[in-house]
């Protein structure tokens, strides 16, 4: 697998992991599909569904590098951004592969919900996770700025709709006999959690660090513990790093769409 985990927690704030990238090829090849629209094949992958990988598909080779290369004079912060969502993807499956996680958006600049996880416990749903992610050089302004205010506006009930739609569509996947009867017996209030991945530097990669970067997560959101976790990815440099990431993968796609026309 090509991420790795080691569990943090900070008293009774908030819990969760520190990642680390152990295979960048495995990664890239993991993004590569999930650009060209293969996310379930990505799934399989993970959970060793299909002992059996199936082959690249026969077009959307274009779109697939648009997704992942930056023209010149445009904004990098949306390809960097979807690619780190994509990573936050794929860490969720590898962290809890029972769970019911939307694919990512094909759409780079795409707004409203990072991500969103369904856990489940013998009693059926045990926790609807909304999810942050960001790709950052600057972590906690951006915590501050972008993830707290926007766990708030969850927390009032008052986008409780996007969460009936989108839990809905992906209880359709499952095995549930009525997902609407599901979807609306859930008690919200109490189902609701949050998770937000950001990208860190040296300043942040300690225990102190996660403890400042992650400050107040307890006001923004309250309860239990559980219903706060806090994921980080160390870089040196996340620009670069995501950058030839992002260059391992678009080869990836150039080579398979090469095989395609031989």
């Amino acid at each position: 697998m090509p991420i790795s985990f080691t569990p943090v927690r900070e008293k009774d704030c908030w819990s969760g992991s520190t990642w680390t990238v152990d295979d960048e090829d495995e990664l890239s090849e993991l993004i590569a599909r999930v650009a060209i629209g293969q996310a379930r094949v990505v799934e399989q992958i993970l959970h060793a569904t299909d002992s059996l990988t199936a082959s690249y598909p026969l077009g959307g080779f274009a779109g697939a590098r648009d997704l992942l290369t930056v023209e010149t004079g445009k904004d990098l912060y949306h390809r960097d951004g979807w690619v780190f969502q994509v990573i936050a993807w794929i860490a969720a499956h590898q962290f809890d592969d029972k769970a019911l996680i939307r694919a990512p958006q094909m759409i780079a600049a795409d707004k409203g919900l990072d991500g969103l996880i369904i856990e489940f416990n013998d009693d059926g749903i045990a926790h609807v996770v909304i999810c942050e992610e960001k790709a950052t050089e600057h972590p906690r302004q951006k915590v501050k700025s972008a993830v707290w205010p926007e766990f708030e506006d969850f927390e009032t009930g008052r986008r409780d709709n996007e969460l009936v739609a989108s839990v809905t569509a992906l209880l359709e996947r499952s095995t549930d006999p009525d997902p609407d009867g599901t979807v609306a017996n859930i008690l919200w209030q109490n189902k609701r959690a949050y998770r937000i991945a950001v990208t860190v530097g040296d300043k942040h990669a300690s225990s102190k660090g996660r403890k400042r970067l992650f400050k107040n997560y307890e006001l923004s959101v309250g309860g239990g513990v559980s219903r706060r976790r806090a994921e980080t990815l160390h870089l040196k440099d996340v620009r670069d790093w995501i950058d030839g990431i992002a260059a391992k993968a678009v080869a990836i796609i150039d080579a398979a769409e090469g095989d395609a026309h031989v």
